[in-house]
């Protein structure tokens, strides 16, 4: 999650996957806040991305882009107000750590600690899963430690219920930290929120292309 290597490909069809990422990550985020359970599939891509510190391309540290489509599908009803009813507060959780990750890359302390942390994390997670209890726990714990004291802070809204349970916090945490490593990438992509206003109609064009294949 180095701020230090920006990737030098400004390609809308790249930052699309960057921004599924974030978007599934975050629905997560929404899911388990709500109600204590979040799909096992996403989870894992969204968690295994956050190990992936060296993939050669951007769909790779997702894995492929099979495991991209529950974020694309999300972005393509959000960008044509389409599909179910959608989740007033993703849209804001989103801009949050997209905010955040500006105050990420700037504090290199705490990213450089978040990468050592990763790293070291690295080999349980291969050992036991990426999504295994004790490594959504480690990760949570190393979220709370370095990442919870930058400002802005994510706020995430849900079921008092769940948000009083410490091992569903951690997961929560865990998964934000994936929610960052996709923001960082899609700046290192070029990404910008100009591409919201000045490059939408190119961004539903790439998500449906995809979303084809």
């Amino acid at each position: 999650m180095s701020p230090d290597n920006p990737t030098p490909t400004n390609s809308i069809e790249e930052r699309v996957f960057a921004l599924a990422g974030l978007a599934q990550a975050l629905r997560q985020v929404r899911q388990i806040a709500e109600t204590g359970q979040a799909d096992s599939a996403v989870l894992a891509t969204a968690v295994d991305s956050v190990f992936r510190l060296d993939a050669d391309t951007p769909v790779e540290v997702y894995g492929d882009e099979r495991a991209l489509r529950p974020g694309l599908q999300l972005l393509l009803d959000y960008f044509t107000n389409s599909g179910e009813a959608k989740d007033e507060l993703l849209p804001r959780l989103a801009l949050a750590v997209i905010q955040l990750e500006r105050r990420f890359v700037r504090e290199e302390a705490t990213a450089h600690k978040v990468q050592e942390g990763i790293l070291a994390l690295a080999p349980n997670a291969e050992r036991l899963g990426s999504a295994h209890p004790d490594v959504l726990g480690q990760l949570g714990t190393l979220y709370a430690d370095t990442v919870s004291h930058l400002r802005p802070r994510v706020m995430v809204q849900g079921n008092p219920h769940y948000l009083g349970q410490a091992a569903i916090v951690s997961e929560i945490r865990a998964v934000l930290l994936a929610a960052l490593r996709s923001a960082v990438l899609w700046r290192q992509l070029g990404g910008s929120l100009w591409d919201f206003v000045l490059r939408r109609r190119a961004m539903v064009g790439a998500v449906q292309s995809h979303l084809r294949l």
